[in-house]
């Protein structure tokens, strides 16, 4: 395996399903199932969601709220899907372990660096709930500060999309995918793969970057097997 230890990034709008907002039983399934398959195969996995599924501070501070509410009650949102995964994941028999930058005891592991790396080498799924803990961040930076924390091989960023584009290819159906970018040229040309904080702090301790779609199934066991599914930044 060319992945020994690997952080997964999902969004929380990925558990919606088809949905508008919340979270699709079925969806939650899925991602546990295909979690399980690479977990077998002795990959170490660590998991950072979002929580635009229930809420967004930045949404919330748009509307007149306090931005740092908004963002506290953004990563209440991400526990609450944690919490979801995790209990998906035990369903399919995979020990797991949710830990939050905020302490609740009461229903997740205060996050202990230690610990963490711990759980992972004994074979755990961990998940890092409450992203940094601090308002202003985004998830994206907590993805990047756990794989670094972790010492983890690779971000692996599950989205709807197969890879990076040019443009959006959603709204473009000319748009051109990049089998492979460098970090300099995603700058360049501009291009959104994470927000400017994690990306940079990715890029300066030459972790790579897999942006793919989880919604594929077997897509992330191909990705953890070295094979070129959609888009590496590095």
């Amino acid at each position: 395996m060319p992945y020994k230890r690997i952080l997964l990034k999902l969004s929380g709008e990925a558990l919606m399903g088809d949905r508008s907002h919340g979270i699709d039983p079925q969806r939650l399934a899925s991602y546990a199932s295909e979690i399980k398959n690479v977990v077998e195969q002795g990959v170490e996995v660590a998991i950072v969601i979002g929580g635009g599924n229930i809420f967004r501070g930045i949404a919330g501070a748009s509307n007149g709220m306090d931005r740092v509410q908004g963002d506290y009650m953004g990563m209440l949102a991400t526990i609450i899907n944690g919490l979801a995964l995790q209990s998906a994941l035990e369903d399919a028999d995979v020990q797991t372990r949710l830990q939050t930058a905020l302490k609740i005891e009461a229903i997740a592991e205060p996050y202990i660096k230690r610990r963490a790396v711990r759980h992972l080498e004994k074979g755990r799924v961990v998940i890092f709930g409450a992203g940094t803990g601090n308002p202003f961040f985004t998830t994206d930076s907590a993805a990047v500060l756990r794989a670094i924390e972790v010492d983890a091989d690779v971000i692996l960023k599950g989205t709807r999309v197969d890879g990076i584009y040019d443009t959006d290819p959603e709204k473009n159906k000319d748009a051109v995918k990049f089998e492979s970018i460098s970090f300099k040229d995603v700058l360049q040309k501009g291009l959104k793969v994470m927000d400017s904080t994690a990306f940079t702090l990715s890029q300066e301790n030459d972790l790579p970057i897999v942006v793919f779609d989880m919604n594929t199934p077997g897509n992330l066991e191909q990705v953890v097997a070295g094979k070129h599914i959609g888009t590496t930044v590095n």
